[in-house]
């Protein structure tokens, strides 16, 4: 018989790189706020920066470097946010066997 355990990606990147997961049931466990946490904190940062966007592209005077600085910032937030809705909507499940 085996119990039914959900992977959840977590909001940062392992060793070079490498996507991390997190094996758990438990929602409220320490590792799952952590990553709840730093998920809220990572989609308010994007929120922040698409103000800044804006501002920045409706600024005449913003520079060449001052554009290429907001795409690089704006490609981190992306790529942030695309990991928060990939664990949001691709629970996976691995399977173990059960131990007494």
């Amino acid at each position: 018989m085996t119990a039914p355990h959900h992977l959840r990606l977590l909001p940062w990147s392992g060793p070079e790189g490498k996507p991390c997961y997190l094996r758990t049931d438990d929602r409220h466990g320490y590792m799952s706020r952590l990553a709840d946490n730093i998920e809220s904190i990572q989609l308010g940062t994007a929120a922040e920066l698409l103000d800044h966007a804006t501002a920045t592209l409706n600024d005449r005077h913003a520079t060449p470097d001052d554009l290429r600085l907001l795409a690089s910032e704006l490609t981190s937030a992306l790529a942030d946010t695309l990991r928060v809705a990939t664990s949001r909507s691709h629970p996976h499940t691995a399977s173990t066997p059960n131990r007494p």
